[in-house]
């Protein structure tokens, strides 16, 4: 199945054209965030690597464990908009309820590495706002429709 929106047989030949042209595209933005993905782990390798070999060894603090986890939520988002991209690819469906999953995951991300010293109240005012409204979207897309009684 291939998206109703880029169909591979439209009457014109030129958005017939346009269409491979925006299907090609899409599979190599796959590829680089395939890459991304093998980068960001190795990133996170090395992090973690030179933080253990730096004295006191084996030990990583507070901030260090932050950090890890951000590099770790951002390979899981990197994975997660790859995921996007195949279900765009694959099927004529859009993946609604993935993509409000796929902002939780960022905004959770942020949430790990926010410095409380470093933002004002308004803008955690806005984080819990955004996280409230992915919530509920989520919720809402997720939730099964009720069915009509006969």
């Amino acid at each position: 199945m291939r998206h109703e929106e880029i169909p591979e047989d439209h009457t014109d030949p030129l958005i017939r054209s346009l269409h491979r042209v925006i299907r090609v595209a899409v599979k190599f933005l796959a590829i680089l965030m395939v890459l991304v993905i093998l980068w960001s782990i190795a990133d996170v390798v090395y992090v973690l690597y030179q933080k253990m070999k730096t004295p006191p060894y084996f030990l990583l603090d507070v901030g260090d464990i932050l950090e890890t986890f951000a590099a770790f939520m951002a390979v899981l988002i990197a994975i997660e908009i790859f995921t996007n991209i195949r279900l765009y690819l694959g099927t004529n469906v859009v993946p609604v309820q993935l993509v409000i999953a796929t902002a939780l995951m960022a905004v959770a991300r942020k949430v790990i590495v926010l410095d409380l010293k470093e933002v004002t109240a308004e803008q955690i005012v806005g984080v819990a706002l955004v996280t409230i409204a992915l919530g509920v979207s989520y919720w809402l897309v997720r939730k099964e429709p009720h069915k009509a009684k006969d």
